[in-house]
């Protein structure tokens, strides 16, 4: 059985594109500056339409410290760009995040229950934020739904970090 690969504190963030709901890619591994990525589990998820809405309404506050905001799941284009849509999202939101993709960046992985959850496999919750070198500054990685870092205690976080150039943490 393949299994994720656990990524390190300050190690680059593995390259690759996914697609972006209403046309064009997302790069990861390359940001222009800071870079917070969000995976979420995909549209079947109620948890994570309500911790991405909580990000729709901190996305100013991300922008204005010069971090660009994305989120990413495996959805399928309709269901992503149907959701964008629905909700109203302002960040980037990628879609059709591969089991390769997902293992390397260390997510759990799991099945559906049923065919109304959705019809693929799909990463659990994970948060991930570069520097603008595309170094891993925080990773937060979930096998449950419910477990995630609060947001505004992230927003804070990296307020600190670009004002004191804290170091990346648990490289020990």
């Amino acid at each position: 059985m393949d299994q994720s690969q656990k990524l390190q504190a300050g190690a680059l963030m593995p390259k690759f594109s996914v697609a972006k709901a209403g046309g064009g890619e997302i790069k990861l591994g390359d940001p222009s500056g800071w870079q917070m990525v969000v995976v979420y589990r995909g549209r079947h998820c109620p948890i994570c339409r309500k911790y991405l809405n909580r990000l729709e309404g901190l996305f100013d506050k991300f922008r204005e410290i010069g971090t660009e905001v994305v989120a990413l799941s495996a959805d399928s284009q309709d269901k992503a760009e149907g959701q964008v849509a629905a909700e109203g999202w302002r960040f980037p939101v990628g879609y059709g995040l591969t089991l390769e993709q997902m293992r390397s960046l260390g997510l759990f992985i799991s099945k559906p229950r049923s065919p109304q959850e959705t019809d693929q496999p799909f990463p659990e919750p994970g948060l991930f934020v570069l520097t603008p070198e595309g170094r891993i500054q925080v990773i937060d990685i979930s096998n449950a739904p419910f477990a995630r870092p609060d947001l505004e205690g992230v927003l804070g976080g990296l307020r600190y970090i670009q004002g004191s150039q804290y170091p990346i943490r648990g490289t020990a």
